[in-house]
């Protein structure tokens, strides 16, 4: 067995599951981050000891391209930057029991974060909405199963763990309906549902007659929807929505941008800023400042309130006949 191997198993034992109890999701992206440390590593050098993850491989390592094609994130920037810090946190940890290698360990933590440019948020315009959800069979099981699940998500904003992992005893259809789910960073969310989305939800559930307990969007054998499943037929209604609407083409849809398409939305009916970090869950209302430089249309808004200045266009008059011919020329 590796040196590093006992360490990165009470990294996990001790320090997340114990002592953070971190949650199902963090722990997996951890995972994912040390497989992919420990395959970069693993082809350099044969034994894998805590003095071969040098300062330099980890700096590699997040900048590979493996680890961003990993990632389904749209910004891979911002990947590298949770996989950093997932090692520094490993790292911290390793600190208090090897302190023969503080000077190397030392060297990984002073590794910056890397400033990366921001990308313009991604969002649906209502008309490219409609032909989203009009792009899934409703004649068949899966089709009405997926109108539910795209059509709660344009309305809500939901992640698409927070979407997944939705129970039918999460989702409230009587008086004051709504969805609740726990969020990212174990916050409790409760999200009000329009009545559109109450009516299409209500007669989802009465087909499938399930118990309180079983997923909202199962697939056929009963099971939660994987993100790949979700990915994969938000793709395929990409595809059938774009021959009716061209737009489409030019567009990254992913699950993330229909969450987008909610917050764009909630800002262009006058909804404030701060109560779209609390619908969204986000911990910094500044997280929610993003979209207001998405849409130009905001911008627009509040460029009418404002007063021009009395300037009025005009061109270069030359002086005398001679200049005017040299300026024909």
């Amino acid at each position: 067995m590796s040196p590093l191997a006992p360490t990165l198993q009470l990294f996990f034992t001790e320090r997340l599951i114990n002592q953070r109890q971190a949650s199902p999701a963090t722990i997996t992206s951890y995972r994912t981050t040390f497989q992919l440390l420990l395959r970069f590593v693993g082809d350099r050098t044969r034994a894998l000891r805590l003095r071969a993850l040098l300062c330099r491989s980890v700096s590699r390592c997040c900048r590979n391209a493996e680890m961003a094609s990993a990632s389904r994130s749209v910004n891979s920037s911002t990947e590298g930057a949770s996989r950093l810090a997932a090692l520094r946190s490993l790292f911290r940890f390793a600190a208090l029991r090897h302190p023969e290698h503080a000077e190397l360990i030392g060297q990984v933590l002073a590794i910056p974060q890397k400033r990366c440019d921001r990308t313009d948020v991604s969002f649906l315009q209502p008309h490219e909405v409609d032909a989203l959800l009009a792009a899934p069979d409703r004649s068949r099981w899966e089709g009405r199963r997926d109108h539910a699940l795209l059509l709660l998500a344009i309305q809500t904003g939901l992640r698409l763990s927070e979407l997944t992992g939705l129970t039918c005893a999460d989702i409230q259809l009587g008086p004051g309906a709504h969805a609740r789910c726990r969020g990212k960073g174990r916050k409790q969310q409760c999200v009000p549902l329009t009545p559109a989305t109450t009516a299409v939800l209500r007669v989802w559930f009465h087909e499938r007659h399930e118990h309180l307990n079983q997923p909202a969007f199962p697939t056929r054998t009963g099971r939660r929807l994987s993100d790949d499943a979700v990915e994969a037929r938000l793709n395929l209604y990409k595809d059938i929505a774009r021959q009716r609407c061209p737009s489409l083409e030019g567009k990254r849809l992913t699950p993330h941008t229909l969450r987008h398409t909610c917050t764009m939305n909630l800002l262009h009916s006058g909804v404030d800023s701060a109560v779209i970090a609390l619908w969204l869950g986000h911990t910094d209302p500044r997280s929610t400042a993003a979209y207001l430089h998405a849409d130009m249309a905001i911008k627009e808004r509040a460029l009418a309130r404002t007063t021009p200045p009395t300037t009025k266009p005009g061109r270069y008059q030359p002086p005398d006949d001679l200049l005017a011919f040299l300026e024909s020329l």
